[in-house]
């Protein structure tokens, strides 16, 4: 029991990753689960919001909220966020993309112009990153993706009709809620709350090992998506490998802005690690449903690397010790 307990804690996030994708296809292939399913489906909606919002209240428990505030390599990583996000807008428009070709590049587009994830900072925090500029680059980055996307979006679809105060405020009340409630809460329990604060701190890893478990509900829905994409395995495939290409360039652009900063942990999951559960909804307000599977894909790839950075990580400190 003991060595299965390591394993889970050396390996919680391909763990979560196995353990949402069994059990989705468990529910899915027999049927006398089917009622369960349609149980625990509208649940898991529900409560995974709710979920994520402790986990980034135990997160911010521990953040000095006087060391937040924006730093150069926030600027600049935007700035490539910005450029990239151009030059894929610029690709769709000036080839006058559409069908298989427009989907891909809207899937390359919501993997971009997604905002930083919001448990990235769970993720630095776990690497020996800086927890404070991580959270202060999850706001601006928002920030941006709320300026972005009633921006692009409708330049690049002809079928998107959104209004530009609408979008953005729908998007900064999703920012409200995710981001500004934990941190509302976890200031208060820090500063009038100290026995309880005192707690929650004294966990070691708490928020990783919930965001661990909120992945397997992730990875869960993101199979779905994938199984019910309604195309060809051919296409899926060819998505699954652009999106890995895709999250392999943005971790390794954003290390490398970042080393000039010496800040390239922090820097490389802000650019890399995505907030792509925005991403599917945005897909799916705004886009072609289809290219959700992108961001769809890109969740499991970017746990992928987090999981080999962890482990690095982990190596690094034993040889230490």
């Amino acid at each position: 029991m003991r060595k299965i307990i390591t394993f889970l804690k050396n390996w919680t996030l391909p763990s979560a990753i196995v353990t949402g994708t069994v059990l989705y296809l468990i529910f899915a292939n027999v049927p006398a689960l089917d009622g369960a399913a349609r149980f625990f489906d509208p649940i898991f909606d529900t409560i995974f919001p709710f979920f994520m919002g402790m986990i980034l209240f135990t997160t911010f428990c521990k953040v000095d909220f006087h060391k937040m505030r924006p730093t150069a390599w926030h600027w600049w990583i935007t700035l490539l966020q910005v450029l990239l996000v151009t030059l894929i807008a610029g690709l769709i428009l000036s080839m006058n993309m559409d069908g298989n070709d427009l989907i891909l590049m809207e899937g390359i587009l919501t993997c971009i112009i997604a905002p930083g994830a919001a448990a990235a900072a769970v993720v630095t925090a776990k690497l020996g990153g800086n927890l404070e500029s991580m959270t202060t680059y999850t706001f601006v980055s928002n920030f941006v993706t709320a300026l972005l996307v009633p921006t692009v979006f409708p330049m690049i679809d002809r079928g998107v009709d959104i209004s530009f105060v609408s979008a953005f405020l729908t998007i900064l009340y999703k920012v409200c809620m995710v981001l500004i409630v934990p941190m509302v809460g976890a200031y208060i329990v820090k500063h009038f709350m100290h026995r309880l604060h005192a707690w929650i701190v004294s966990i070691e890893d708490l928020s990783f090992y919930m965001w661990g478990i909120s992945l397997s509900i992730v990875t869960g829905s993101t199979v779905k998506y994938i199984v019910h994409a309604g195309t060809t395995p051919g296409f899926v495939v060819t998505i699954a490998v652009i999106s890995l290409v895709l999250c392999l360039v943005q971790f390794a652009l954003g290390r490398y802005v970042g080393h000039f900063f010496g800040a390239t942990i922090e820097s490389g999951q802000g650019l890399g690690q995505k907030n792509t559960a925005f991403a599917v909804w945005i897909a799916y307000t705004y886009l072609n449903p289809l290219c959700s599977v992108g961001p769809g894909c890109y969740i499991l790839w970017q746990n992928a690397i987090n999981s080999i950075e962890i482990w690095h990580e982990r190596k690094r400190k034993q040889q230490l010790y």
